[in-house]
Order: C-alpha cells, then sequence, then structure tokens
C-alpha cells in the first residue's frame, strides 16, 4: 500500500488532521474552531466549495491541519472520489488523518487518495514522483483491500491506453493478459495470425493483416464453470490509422487510444478475479493494429463474418465493430449469462456526450437501469442511448447482408451498436459501451491521458448482481 501513499495505521509520526467538510455543516464545523483557526478560515473565504483545499497555521507557523470542501456533493454512499485525488500532492509533507468521517465519505476518502498517486513514468528519464511525500492514514472501517484492488485495476487500464503504440501492439496487449492470466490462475489462449482463418474469425484476420504485428484473438478464462458466466469483449484496436480510407493526421494523433476498450476490459477482469466474485469469467479481446499495406482490406470488400453474415465494407475506418463483431458471435455461442462489450467506437457517442460520459445501449430496461444506477453511485458514470430498431434499415446493403457504415451520417453511436446488436443473440443480456477511454484535460488525479472508464460502476454492480438472473 506503500505507493498508494497510506501511512501504517499504527504509526506513532506526528499526525495533522485533514477535515472534510460539505456546504451545509460549515457552519457548525467553523463554529467548533478555536477562535483563530476560525479568525483564518473567515479571512480566507473559505466556504467548502467542492475541492477547495485551505491550509490551516499550528502555533509555531508551520501547517497545523488542513479542510477539503465537499460542496454538496455527499450522499448516503459517500462523496466524488475525484474531490479528494488532487490531496496527495497539494498537502505537506508528513501524515495526515482525516477527522469524524462516516464510513461512506472515509471510503471515498481513501479511493480518491489513491487514485491521485497514479503517475504515468514510463518514458521519463528521471523518475518524477509526487512532489510532496503526504501520508493518509487509512481510515477506521475501511476495506483497503478493495480501495487496493481498485486503484490497480485503475492504472493498469490507464498505463495500457498511455503506452504508444510501438509498445503496445497486439503482442504486448497479448502480453498483458497474460500477465494477469497467471497472476490469478487462469487459462488464456492466444489464436494468432492465419490460425484466424483457420478458427473462424476471418473479420479480426482481415482488418489486423496489414498491420506490422500478426492480427489475434486474447481469450482468457477464469473461475468455476458452475458459477454464472460472464463474458466481456474489448476493442482491441492498438492503433488505427483508418486503413486504407486514412484518417488525417490531427484525427490519428490520440489512435494510441483504441484499444481504450480492451484496456478497460482487462481492469475489470482484474477486479473480478482479485474480489474472487462467484462467476465464470471469460474475456475476449480481438487485438489488431488497422495499418496500410498492399494486403490491407479495402473499401468495397465483403467479408464473411464468423456468423456468416456477409458485411460489405464502405469504409476501412469503422474497423472496431468488425473486429467486435466475430468476438461477440464467438462469445453469443456459449449463451453466457452476462455478455458486456466495451470499446471506443464512435465520434459520434463523443459529440452527444462529452468525453467523460460513456454511452450505454442495452434493450434490457431492467440491466440498463441497474448498470446507470451502479455507475452514478460510484461516480464512474454511464448514459444510456436508444437501440433504435428503425434505423438499422440503414445498414442495408445491395451487395451484401450489411453494410459497415450508413451514408447518411445520422446516429452514429446507435447505428453502430445496432449493427454489433445483429452478431448477439436476442436471449442474451448484452450491454455495449462506447466509451472515449481518454480524459482531454487536466484535472485532480486525472492527467490528460488514458482513462479507466465504467470499470468502478460494472464491478460494482456485478458483485450485487447474479447474472443467471438475467436469463429471458
Amino acid at each position: 500500500m506503500q505507493k498508494l501513499g497510506f501511512a501504517d495505521p499504527h504509526t506513532d509520526r506526528p499526525v495533522r488532521t485533514l477535515w472534510l467538510v460539505q456546504a451545509t455543516d460549515l457552519d457548525a464545523w467553523r463554529a467548533a474552531l478555536d477562535p483563530s483557526a476560525r479568525a483564518w478560515v473567515l479571512d480566507h473565504g473559505f466556504r467548502a466549495e467542492a475541492g477547495k483545499l485551505l491550509l490551516l497555521p499550528a502555533a509555531d507557523g508551520s501547517v497545523g491541519a488542513a479542510v477539503l470542501g465537499l460542496g454538496s456533493s455527499t450522499t448516503s454512499e459517500g462523496f466524488d472520489p475525484w474531490l479528494a485525488a488532487s490531496l496527495p500532492e497539494r498537502l505537506p509533507n508528513g501524515l495526515w488523518k482525516a477527522s469524524a468521517l462516516g464510513a461512506p465519505a472515509a471510503a471515498s476518502l481513501a479511493l480518491g487518495w489513491a487514485l491521485g498517486r497514479y503517475r504515468f513514468l514510463r518514458y521519463k528519464s528521471l523518475n518524477q514522483e509526487l512532489g510532496g511525500q503526504a501520508e493518509l492514514v487509512p481510515p477506521p472501517g475501511i476495506d483497503m483491500e478493495e480501495v487496493r484492488r481498485t486503484a490497480e485495476a485503475d492504472a493498469l487500464a490507464r498505463d495500457l491506453i498511455n503506452t504508444p503504440a510501438a509498445d503496445m501492439g497486439p503482442e504486448q496487449l497479448a502480453q498483458a493478459a497474460q500477465a494477469l492470466t497467471d497472476r490469478w490462475g487462469a487459462q488464456c489462449l492466444h489464436v494468432i495470425g492465419d490460425e484466424l482463418l483457420a478458427n473462424g474469425l476471418p473479420m479480426i484476420h482481415a482488418v489486423g493483416r496489414a498491420g506490422p504485428q500478426l492480427p489475434r484473438l486474447i481469450d482468457l478464462r477464469w473461475g468455476d464453470p458452475a458459477h454464472p458466466r460472464l463474458t466481456l469483449v474489448g476493442k482491441g484496436v492498438c492503433f488505427d490509422t483508418g486503413g486504407l480510407d486514412m484518417k488525417p493526421s490531427s484525427a490519428m494523433a490520440l489512435m494510441k487510444k483504441d484499444m481504450g476498450g480492451a484496456a478497460c476490459a482487462l481492469g475489470l477482469a482484474s477486479l473480478v478475479m482479485d474480489a474472487g466474485l462467484p462467476m465464470r469469467l471469460r474475456v475476449l479481446i480481438p487485438a489488431v493494429e488497422n495499418s496500410i499495406a498492399g494486403n490491407a482490406y479495402r473499401p468495397g470488400d465483403v467479408l464473411t463474418s464468423r456468423k456468416g453474415v456477409t458485411v460489405e465494407v464502405n469504409n476501412t475506418d469503422a474497423e472496431g465493430r468488425l473486429v467486435l463483431a466475430d468476438a461477440l458471435a464467438l462469445a453469443d455461442e456459449e449463451s453466457p449469462d452476462l455478455l458486456i462489450d466495451l470499446a471506443t467506437l464512435t465520434g459520434a457517442a463523443r459529440v452527444a456526450l462529452g468525453s467523460d460520459l460513456p454511452a450505454l445501449f442495452c434493450d434490457d430496461d431492467r440491466l440498463a437501469e441497474l448498470a446507470v444506477q451502479h455507475g452514478r453511485g460510484n461516480h464512474d458514470p454511464l448514459w444510456r442511448l436508444p437501440l433504435w430498431q428503425p434505423y438499422g434499415e440503414d445498414l442495408s446493403s445491395k451487395v451484401a447482408d450489411l453494410t459497415n457504415v450508413t451514408s447518411n451520417g445520422f446516429a452514429g453511436a446507435i447505428i453502430g451498436g445496432l449493427f454489433l446488436r445483429r452478431f448477439v443473440a436476442a436471449t442474451t443480456p448484452w450491454m455495449h459501451i462506447d466509451l472515449y477511454a481518454w480524459n482531454p484535460k487536466e484535472r485532480p488525479g486525472r492527467p490528460v491521458g488514458g482513462a479507466a472508464q465504467a470499470i468502478r460502476g460494472l464491478y460494482s454492480m456485478l458483485g450485487d448482481l447474479d447474472p443467471a438472473s438475467l436469463r429471458r
């Protein structure tokens, strides 16, 4: 726990007080201070706004305590942990202990502190650790193992996304999955190159065959086969040039993150395995690079999918749905009790919802509501968009069963979801999450870079859910 900035709870070193104050409790908290501290708070205009930090002096002029404002964000489930993510950097060196917190708020503080310790330092010539050495004494009654596993899963996903494609191609993504396999006693099958054709995964092969590394399917299994079956599918496009329908350079700049769905799937899988949830877990990741070469697939090609559905390629930059279609069809053959795919699928979802709100598609209202509730409760939000079936007519092709894009440009995120729906049987409870996997602006605990979206909310949902109960 040391790297997460937590101190030994039994330490005898000097400890300073950290208050967390909600706006509605400000007057009562301020009234309980000694007169000099109260005057300091008043003179500095502290109003307990969300994320505002005020350092309070000791009698000798050193920093004696600190207070973090929570605004009006505290609920029965705690507060947004990102409000506390700046504390490891902003507090002076030494030990800190929170004062008089209820269990939900204490858990939020501990998680926010751990998430705020994240740094991506792989390519820094000097190890640039946090500016300060502030440590938090874990609040009593908190499941610190849960905090650890959550922070580690978040860091795993962010590290994978932040690593450039030169060091995070299909082979390296497979190695990351294998590391989880080895750690948790899972099994992992790797179907590589032309083996994809022999094993009935032709669209994964078509999209990835022009890449500098061989395309592959990563197939991880863990848990008791008698337990309810959960299958995660993550889009693993390690770099996306757009193929022969090449992206402009400005649109290609962030395409190392196009495997963000796979990274988040592995982060969620890490949580499930680490916590020992009673599930038979399967993770399927089609890992490819959508590149340009003489053997690249072309606009106008007709691909035959694993499901036997033929797809006319009208844009090689809509490659994610092609590799996901084969993986979803494979997953569906086992009729899992719950099937979830995560993918950086469409720019249209970002236009509609921005970078922070992944789009959720699900045709099971109860399941969708559970996902939204747990996302909201864990400050890891999802926003449901409709699988509006009439739009599916726009996927018709004159030469094949489907086209991979429409010509009108409308409802792109919905169209992407409807395309994937064609490869999942109607009896399978299925969720499709179209996420961005990137933080575009500097925020406390969230430097510009990879974002592990949806995994905390989904993990919370899975902990409360018996997937077998979803069988229709």
